[in-house]
């Protein structure tokens, strides 16, 4: 009898919108708990268990932290991908109309916190490479946050997040494509053309069988992976071949697409971002000092996310409906649209990603950028949602 209960509490916790939220919120507590213990040596030791695939010569050698980052974080892209391309085609961002607001509001969104973040850091050539770490908006703590709030909050401002923080890892897939690549390995990316050429086919030639773009999405994964281009990028093209509308071999209606993205939705809210909260968000805030919070890169970080996101959001959205190019959504206000921006600096996941690609020493600014992660996204959320509640 007790079990039966445990799991109906536990299936009405995961049916919650805020479950996923909830969730990244305890695994950082989690990790800053055992980073900030005597646990720390077993929290390190965990992050760099070596784990290594090998067939013949072709073999990945790499730490937990790094396959998370490099791998689970793939699935995760590749979700994301597959929300695109759905929402372009025939949903919040298949129009002109519905794309006008959130579009110019994401833009802003990311530029005026990469500004407010150089402006703390372009002189120091290793910190500048962290300009794009305020751009993210985390679509799990933000949408959560929403639900908590209730009626309060209108559907047409859910839905404008929603399509503002979908264009927003649009541009954080290009940012990362552009400015985070390595050197480049000409053998890898051969393959990798040659395999993202094979999905292709595939997709023009109508088939339907998921495990065929899988197969070739992992021989895509991989070379990606050795080219120097950031794996994840993979993930994002394997989704945008895989058919939204197709039929079956009875000639029935089906959907690769949303049957694939359904599936990995449960996997990528309940494991692979809380994973990654704890992997990444374990920082030793005992060796950090106020004055170091101070210091250029963290408040860049942090300005950047509490003051940029919400500046740059509400006043590009501000601008774009009184230059009648877009209209406040249906039922909004202006207080209620500023509380959703002020969400937008809830960068956690994405900037916590982004921060690992900006500076592959974890060491180099002694975990700062990290908690200044923290701190700005904490800060957004609690004035977004107190803003809203006052309403």
């Amino acid at each position: 009898m007790g079990v039966g209960v445990n799991m109906k509490v536990i299936e009405q916790f995961l049916q919650k919108e805020a479950a996923p939220g909830i969730l990244l919120i305890s695994a950082t507590i989690l990790a800053l708990l055992l980073s900030n213990t005597i646990m720390s040596p077993l929290y390190e030791s965990f992050l760099h268990i070596p784990v290594e695939i090998r067939i013949g010569s072709l073999y990945l050698d790499k730490s937990l932290y790094h396959w998370v980052n490099d791998g689970l974080m793939a699935i995760f892209f590749l979700l994301i991908g597959l929300e695109v391309k759905r929402e372009a085609l025939e949903g919040h961002l298949s129009s002109l109309k519905q794309i006008a607001l959130p579009g110019i509001a994401a833009i802003g969104g990311m530029v005026v916190p990469a500004v407010v973040y150089l402006a703390f850091n372009s002189n120091d050539p290793i910190a500048v490479n962290g300009w794009a770490i305020p751009t993210a908006t985390d679509i799990a703590f933000a949408l959560g946050i929403l639900s908590l709030l209730g009626k309060r909050v209108p559907a047409s401002l859910k839905i404008f997040l929603m399509a503002l923080a979908i264009i927003d890892d649009l541009g954080a897939i290009v940012i990362i494509a552009i400015f985070y690549t390595t050197d480049l390995s000409t053998l890898s990316i051969a393959v990798a053309l040659i395999s993202l050429l094979v999905l292709i086919a595939l997709n023009m030639f109508g088939v339907t069988k998921k495990a065929a773009y899988f197969i070739v999405g992992t021989i895509l994964w991989v070379s990606v992976l050795k080219s120097g281009v950031h794996a994840t990028l993979a993930g994002v093209a394997l989704a945008f071949t895989i058919p939204l509308n197709a039929k079956d071999k009875h000639k029935q209606p089906i959907s690769p697409l949303r049957e694939i993205e359904h599936g990995l939705h449960f996997w990528v809210a309940f494991f692979i971002l809380p994973l990654f909260a704890f992997v990444n968000a374990g920082v030793n805030i005992t060796e950090i000092s106020l004055h170091q919070m101070f210091e250029s890169v963290p408040m860049g970080i942090m300005l950047g996310l509490f003051i940029g996101k919400q500046l740059g959001v509400f006043g590009f959205s501000w601008l774009a409906i009184k230059l009648q190019l877009a209209e406040l959504p249906k039922g909004s206000n202006w207080l209620q649209l500023y509380g959703v921006s002020l969400l937008t600096g809830i960068g956690f996941t994405m900037s916590l990603f982004i921060v690992s690609l900006a500076f592959e020493d974890d060491q180099v600014f002694q975990y700062t950028d990290k908690l200044a992660i923290l701190v700005g996204s904490f800060m957004s959320g609690l004035m977004g949602y107190l803003v809203l509640k006052k309403k």
